[in-house]
């Protein structure tokens, strides 16, 4: 079909999953919508994210027993296959025939915007009524002098790595470079992990304590408080010089150091939308950017990069885009690193004593399914404000991004712990770190001088009430 000489009522720039989700909300909702995309539907998360490094990561946890018995890592051919195979499987979900299926156009090549309401594809024009600028982002690299670039590898090239890293330099302590650090260790890989601060800086101090132990514990070596300054390549590999004097030798090295917005040769400006410093495009909180027909959602936009809050950004923008709705998107934010243990938190993850605010924690040495299971070192941690209205929450253990959902509805929806202890959790299981730290509140604020004279004085008067004759006493 062709879009030459046809107005749509939403472009969308950008097949990853900010894309593909606005795309068929617009579609669903009964609007002409055309899809740009320059590669490949289905985005970062689907080739070089989210599915090929949990799938790393699974097969690593796999191997870790077989390993500790045969001595050997598994065959990274084997470990490549599996990854492609669950790339191959999702595929299909975010592919230009499902588009094509909820009634999405979609056009391949590179989009650039030429003026209001009009944009190029090659040599072909397209006229729009509104615009979803939805390009994501791409991994943040920086030069380090003397380092070969052909031994330099990010988030979106390691796949394209033929054999497993000897030995394996990590620069960044993120969730990407804890992630692929431990998998890669895990594999038989040499690891270290450069970091210019601490590793996991976003999280609860305690909560990266138990992953820095569980790093070292499977091999990972952390030189944190220092960076790379320089380097030499030789036959055998980089020798890194460090900050601190030291020197490391790495065969290959990859930059986790953070992504940056795909913005640059859209156009942007002839459509007057505003970046901020770092080039994302800058939205208000229902998605719209500076120019009110142009919206934005995904990593190209300052928001946290996470393909959940993409997708549900996408799905806000393009419904007020295609019916003029007045949405706007929450502001509650779960987020997961998916190493072992996992650490899952929302909201706010530190008790600020000024505000009133106090935070519950229960060790998984009290949490009976972590006992069953052998994994004890971690905890749930809730932050609540003198009401116990639960404002945020850090949980550390196996599966604990599956227990932080149950508290990211609280934090949404305002409930409180007495809402989380009320209601029946299945035993055994991780949420009962989650229940139990919302009993132990409830049982605290009820210990409080105000309630125990509450109580005493209800015990009071029902002891005398059950303490009247017999005649006299009507239970309802």
């Amino acid at each position: 079909m062709s879009v030459k000489h046809r107005i749509v009522d939403l472009l969308v720039v950008g097949g990853g999953t900010a894309g593909i989700v606005g795309a068929k909300t617009a579609a669903g909702l009964g609007a002409r919508t055309l899809l740009v995309e320059q590669a490949r539907t289905g985005g970062d998360c689907l080739w070089t994210g989210c599915v090929p490094s949990k799938t790393l990561l699974s097969a690593a946890e796999h191997a870790t027993p077989v390993r500790a018995l045969t001595g050997q890592p598994p065959e990274f051919a084997t470990v490549r296959e599996r990854i492609f195979a669950a790339i191959n499987t999702i595929a299909p979900v975010d592919s230009v025939a499902a588009l094509e299926a909820s009634g999405v156009e979609v056009l391949t090549g590179a989009l650039v915007f030429r003026a209001p309401g009009v944009a190029e594809v090659d040599d072909r024009q397209i006229r729009f009524r509104q615009a979803l600028i939805a390009t994501g982002g791409a991994p943040a690299t920086t030069v380090i002098p003397g380092l070969d670039p052909s031994r330099v590898v990010t988030s979106e090239t390691i796949w394209d790595l033929d054999a497993r890293p000897g030995r394996l330099a990590i620069v960044g302590g993120g969730p990407i470079a804890c992630e692929l650090g431990q998998a890669f260790a895990r594999l038989g890989s040499q690891v270290t992990m450069v970091v210019r601060s601490g590793i996991l800086p976003k999280e609860d101090p305690d909560a990266a304590d138990l992953i820095r132990a569980s790093l070292a514990h499977d091999g990972v070596h952390l030189r944190e408080n220092t960076t790379i300054e320089h380097a030499l390549t030789t036959d055998t590999g980089s020798m890194l010089q460090m900050q601190d004097g030291t020197t490391l030798k790495a065969d290959t090295v990859l930059m986790a150091i953070g992504r940056v917005p795909r913005t640059a040769g859209l156009g942007l400006e002839r459509l007057g939308v505003t970046l901020d410093g770092g080039g994302h495009i800058v939205t208000d909180t229902r998605m719209r950017t500076s120019n009110p027909l142009i919206w934005a959602a995904g990593d190209v936009t300052a928001h946290p990069q996470f393909t959940h809050l993409a997708g549900v950004h996408a799905s806000v923008a393009a419904a007020n885009a295609v019916l003029g709705l007045k949405r706007q998107i929450s502001t509650t934010v779960p987020r997961v690193t998916f190493t072992s243990p996992e650490v899952a938190a929302v909201g706010l993850t530190t008790a600020d004593a000024g505000l009133g605010h106090r935070a519950r924690t229960v060790l998984h040495t009290h949490v009976d399914r972590a006992v069953t299971e052998d994994h004890t070192g971690g905890f749930s941690r809730l932050v609540v404000d003198r009401h116990g209205k639960i404002l945020g929450a850090t949980i550390v253990g196996p599966r604990a991004g599956e227990s932080l959902s149950e508290v990211t509805l609280a934090v949404q929806k305002g409930l409180t712990t007495s809402d989380i202890a009320g209601t029946t959790h299945p035993y055994p299981s991780y949420s009962d770190g989650v229940w139990n730290a919302a009993v132990a509140d409830v049982r605290e604020r009820l210990a409080s001088p105000l309630m125990r004279r509450a109580t005493a004085a209800l015990l009071w008067g029902r002891r005398r009430w059950l303490d009247r004759p017999a005649p006299h006493r009507r239970d309802r």
